[in-house]
């Protein structure tokens, strides 16, 4: 009885209790026209009470979301931000360099040997360029650069390859035209590209330096670091198509690079480098040299060389081309090395210009090795050793000294050792220890074999009789301080045995001597003529010879010093008949150039019946 009355109230007050629920769920309905319309504050889902747990997890993963966002951002932009900088540089930022404009290389009077003038660099994005729809632009573009279509579709087409040029240091007119045909992908950047106006003439000193302009031969390369100055940068911020849209801070200004003056006279250079193209090109020959030294400085004027090259244009060079003949090919001198035999039997006062000779009967032997003249001079004295080029008066002269003596004294001019000139591939020749000299050597080599050196060597040496006795240091570069005293050389001779020498040299080339046809209309002169037998293997060629011939003028107060070789004439082997009107030629119009007064009137006249010196 007591359980069913207490169901019966439980079901009651359960009952009552989902009334008053419903009742206060409706409170916010209300009737239109007979339609009941129920409130949003009546949905009992809002009414529930939400647990306080659930609220304070939503606010507390809002509040990590924010803290981890900061921390990121903190993050990126301060505790690790170099990293994203650089990306974002790479994506959008670019450092262009600003080309330094390169030196320039002048000769004695300021004239431009070398200098860099404006051009640009054509180059593209392959992915930009649409061949197809721009083929008959890009052929134009072809024929301005000078290029076969092809090879620039070719280019163009290299999927690999996000930046490519098609053509470099091209000039600034071709450029704007270029530039005209507005190509979209084609852009172009701004360089330098290195011009020598003098051409061929002074390739072989002045050199030349290569697309990325460093200095590959001569003067280009042994100045590089002053010619080339120093590139400056500017940082930019680009656009995805490589435009330039503002610039990113302060750039770097380039600095230029410094001027070099050589000692060259272009107008001499110019003049014995066509006369020695004329002498190789009619005479067969395989090359040849001129050097001309300033007597009075010890400056080297010209350097010149054949076969040459334009430095312009060097699509096609070769080893035979590139050398600087004068300075880096070494040979046995012959008969222009017996001046110095005789200058140093002169200054040991081992014998005068008048002593005799005896050189009959035209030969002699020694350690069972004949040596001859080309005929039976009987006797000479010291000046007709010279004037006739005796190989055995000279043997003569060498017996009277000392191996040591002739060793020291070849070395003081010298010979055996590199000239200190600052030019790559200088070679110092070949002299072997005085004490390994045998006596067949000591005589062979006072007439010029058993020794080698360049012509620049033996030019140089030739010198001490142009300047009363005195070996100066060769100058192929000056300094524009004028302050600078001038070294006063080395005293090898005497000055009287340099003017008994000068002499003697002249009459070499009066009636009778070796090298008549060196002869200078208005100027006086005097040398020594040369003609070696090459040597191949271990043998002498019976074939091929150098022609030589070295000399100095005026004879009275010389001016200049000059050496001429031909290298394997074929009309004629002799010095005499090959070097000497070379030098003739140089001589008379070097002088002229220099301003130096004629100091006689002589008409100088083609000469055939001259003397042939001794091999």
């Amino acid at each position: 009885m007591i359980g069913k009355w207490w169901g019966a109230w439980r079901n009651k007050k359960d009952n009552s209790r989902e009334d008053r629920a419903l009742q206060k769920s409706l409170r916010g309905v209300t009737s239109v026209r007979g339609v009941k319309q129920l409130s949003l504050g009546a949905n009992p889902l809002l009414t529930s009470h939400t647990p306080v747990w659930r609220s304070r997890l939503l606010v507390a993963g809002l509040a990590l979301g924010f803290v981890t966002l900061a921390a990121r951002a903190a993050y990126v932009q301060v505790i690790n931000n170099s990293f994203f900088i650089r990306q974002g540089e790479v994506r959008f930022t670019r450092t262009l360099d600003l080309p330094a404009n390169r030196g320039r290389i002048l000769d004695r009077n300021g004239l431009i040997l070398a200098s860099s003038i404006p051009a640009q660099a054509i180059w593209a994005f392959p992915e930009e360029v649409d061949a197809q729809a721009d083929k008959a632009r890009l052929a134009q573009m072809a024929k301005l650069l000078g290029m076969p279509l092809k090879d620039i579709e070719g280019k163009l087409k290299d999927e690999d390859k996000t930046f490519v040029y098609l053509k470099r240091q091209v000039d600034e007119d071709t450029a704007r035209q270029i530039a005209a045909l507005q190509i979209k992908g084609i852009y172009q950047l701004k360089e330098y590209r290195r011009q020598y106006p003098e051409g061929a003439s002074i390739a072989h000193i002045v050199g030349f330096t290569d697309i990325e302009s460093h200095g590959i031969e001569g003067i280009e390369r042994v100045f590089d670091a002053q010619l080339a100055g120093k590139a400056g940068s500017r940082r930019v911020i680009r656009d995805r198509l490589g435009r330039v849209v503002e610039s990113a801070g302060d750039g770097v200004a380039p600095v230029d690079g410094k001027d070099v003056h050589l000692s060259i006279d272009s107008k001499v250079q110019y003049f014995a480098w066509q006369r020695l193209r004329s002498a190789v090109l009619a005479q067969r020959a395989k090359g040849g040299s001129v050097v001309v030294l300033d007597a009075q400085t010890g400056e080297v004027l010209a350097l010149a060389n054949y076969p040459s090259y334009d430095p312009n244009d060097r699509k096609s060079l070769s080893g035979e081309q590139l050398r600087n003949r004068a300075l880096t090919d070494v040979y046995e001198p012959a008969s222009t090395i017996k001046p110095i035999t005789v200058a140093l039997g002169l200054e040991h006062k081992k014998i005068t210009p008048q002593t005799t000779i005896a050189t009959g009967p035209g030969k002699i032997t020694i350690h069972g090795a004949t040596i001859g003249d080309v005929r039976n001079y009987g006797d000479l004295t010291v000046a007709g050793v010279l004037q006739k080029s005796s190989n055995i008066g000279t043997v003569k002269i060498a017996q009277r000294l000392g191996s040591r003596d002739m060793w020291e004294n070849m070395r003081l001019l010298g010979l055996g050792e590199r000239p200190d000139l600052p030019f790559p591939g200088v070679a110092g020749g070949r002299l072997r220890p005085w004490k390994n000299w045998r006596p067949i050597e000591q005589a062979t080599i006072s007439y010029g074999y058993g020794v080698s050196s360049s012509l620049f060597q033996i030019t140089r040496a030739y010198s001490t009789f142009a300047n009363d006795g005195v070996l100066l240091p060769v100058k192929l570069v000056r300094t524009p301080d004028e302050t600078v005293p001038a070294d006063k050389g080395v005293q090898v001779y005497s000055s009287q045995v340099a003017k008994q020498m000068r002499d003697m040299l002249h009459r070499t080339t009066l009636s009778g001597g070796t090298a008549q046809q060196a002869r200078t209309e208005g100027y006086s002169v005097g040398g020594k003529t040369g003609t070696a037998r090459k040597q191949i293997g271990r043998r002498y060629s019976e074939t091929k010879y150098r022609a030589s011939f070295v000399g100095i003028a005026p004879i009275d107060r010389p001016r200049i010093v000059v050496g001429v070789m031909i290298d394997e004439p074929q009309n004629s082997i002799y010095g005499g008949a090959v070097a000497a009107p070379v030098f003739s030629e140089v001589v008379q119009q070097s002088l002229r150039l220099l301003g130096v007064p004629p100091d006689m009137s002589v008409q100088a006249g083609v000469v055939v019946d001259a003397e042939q010196e001794s091999l």
